[in-house]
């Protein structure tokens, strides 16, 4: 049996991939997704491009997709199979949801698709999060006038609720950040009110009475329903640590499974605990690259700039008595350079991961030739030389340096009012080999700082790819925009394996 979807604040499809992925005797169809920005709408109708020719067994239109992947002189598979491609356009729409138009769009082609006539319906999805994250509001209250009554992202998700009371889905998913949980409107805890709306969408926007919903955790079998007060409720129980379902990445995120209440489902089924897997694990096949210098670039340039900048660093960290560091940069020093290459959008060629467990069979293609979005960024010399140190200390120690009183060495302080103010302590931070990374967060997009590849001797920040690899994409993901845009757009993106695993629960919820 196939279930439809549809797939709201779809960003490049990390959440519908999961679900559109999965196979155990039922399929779940996405009838239509919605996403506002272009990059990621373009790599979404790519996606929704991949999967219809792959699920129809079409050689030709396969032959088009890996051929645009290998070549950058290939025909895009919009000329090539026409047809095909105007399929996943009706999939994947580029809509502003809460825009008058957008939304009349949506709900025309959601009728057409009969979503509301089809009892197994799910509706996927979490609203743009960054008034409700901790550093999106540091950043709000810094901002002269800003009235967090007034942040009309604070109310996307009623865009949500409205097509939950509108099309009444068996099933909801609902993904946002932590932040969610403390975050206040007028003196109101926001996840208080949606877990309250959710759960009755249709007395919420003031509708005749329409389905409830239970809304269950994901890891537990805690559940929230009408009539129940969420002050009597542990609301982090809702909280998913994607590290302990197998995913590379220590990301936190709530994720609220709204299962309509006639289903009668006892909230038996959750998520699996499955062996963490390391950043290294995850990357390390990928093959090595060398930043570029953000002027002047070029192998010999960068050999020497790098070169000088490890021995002066050396020499520092012996005088101040680091001579733990110090060791660890000579190790690094001596595989400086090992790797000239800068990569590239389309770089080759590839070798498929040897390791059988689940993580690597999802994220293999053994019909790819090339790593795609593996491109080094560019750095300015002095922060190569921070980049040089923290991947030094992190191997010295095992943790990433913290705070001014860790960069003493001559050269490193960054020219910032606020760098020894405590606010920013792993403004330079490095991933640790040994354990799964930080959150990837649209702020790798940035600058990469946060985000410094363990390898002292590739002296860079991590790559899309790379990304793209700790949230689970896999390889044969092809991320389109500039390289700003698919930073933004992994950092942004539910890890496509957990979406896999939440998929699992629904199917069995929804049986």
């Amino acid at each position: 049996m196939t279930y439809p979807v549809i797939d709201l604040f779809a960003g490049p499809g990390g959440l519908g991939e999961g679900f559109a992925s999965l196979k155990d005797g039922q399929t779940f169809k996405i009838a239509v997704s919605a996403e506002m920005e272009e990059s990621a709408h373009k790599t979404l109708t790519l996606r929704a491009y991949f999967r219809h020719v792959r699920n129809a067994g079409d050689e030709k239109g396969l032959r088009a997709y890996y051929d645009f992947c290998h070549s950058d002189t290939a025909p895009h598979p919009s000329v090539v199979v026409p047809s095909a491609w105007a399929v996943a356009k009706q999939e994947a729409q580029r809509l502003t949801l809460g825009e008058e138009q957008d939304n009349a769009t949506l709900d025309h082609l959601l009728r057409k698709a009969k979503v509301r006539q089809n009892d197994r319906t799910v509706l996927i999805g979490g609203p743009p999060c960054q008034a409700y994250s901790l550093v999106g509001r540091s950043r709000n209250r810094g901002k002269k006038d800003y009235v967090a009554e007034e942040d009309h992202r604070h109310f996307l998700y009623r865009e949500y609720l409205r097509v939950v009371q509108k099309n009444r889905p068996a099933v909801f998913v609902m993904e946002n950040v932590k932040g969610i949980l403390t975050a206040k409107v007028n003196g109101r805890l926001v996840f208080h009110d949606i877990l309250r709306d959710m759960a009755a969408p249709s007395e919420a926007l003031g509708k005749a009475r329409g389905p409830r919903y239970r809304i269950h955790s994901l890891v537990n079998s805690d559940v929230f329903e009408t009539g129940m007060d969420p002050r009597d409720i542990d609301v982090t129980r809702f909280v998913i640590e994607a590290e302990k379902y197998g995913i590379p990445q220590c990301r936190h995120r709530v994720i609220l499974l709204g299962i309509r209440e006639d289903l009668k489902y006892d909230g038996r089924h959750h998520l699996k605990p499955a062996q963490p897997i390391s950043l290294k694990e995850a990357i390390f096949d990928l093959p090595p690259l060398r930043s570029r210098l953000s002027s002047g670039d070029s192998d010999e340039a960068w050999r020497g700039e790098v070169k000088a900048m490890a021995e002066r660093l050396q020499e520092d960290a012996i005088r101040n008595g680091l001579d733990q560091v110090a060791l660890a940069m000579r190790g690094e020093a001596l595989n400086l350079g090992g790797s000239l290459e800068t990569g590239n959008l389309r770089y080759g060629p590839r070798q498929n991961p040897k390791s059988k467990d689940r993580y690597h069979r999802w994220i293999s293609d053994s019909r790819l030739n090339v790593w795609l979005n593996h491109e080094a960024r560019s750095h300015m010399a002095s922060d190569l030389a921070r980049y040089f140190y923290v991947a030094s200390f992190g191997k010295a120690h095992g943790r990433t340096p913290k705070g001014h009183q860790n960069f003493t060495l001559d050269g490193l302080a960054p020219n910032h009012k606020n760098w020894e103010t405590g606010h920013f302590i792993d403004r330079f931070r490095v991933q640790l080999e040994a354990e799964p990374s930080t959150t990837v967060t649209s702020h790798i997009a940035k600058d990469g700082h946060y985000f410094v590849h363990p390898d002292g001797a590739q002296c860079r920040a991590l790559t899309v790819r790379e990304a793209a690899r700790l949230q689970s994409f896999p390889d044969n993901y092809f991320l389109q925009g500039n390289r700003t845009q698919q930073y933004q757009q992994v950092g942004n993106a539910v890890p496509a394996l957990l979406s896999s695993q939440i998929a699992q629960v629904v199917s069995n919820a929804i049986n």
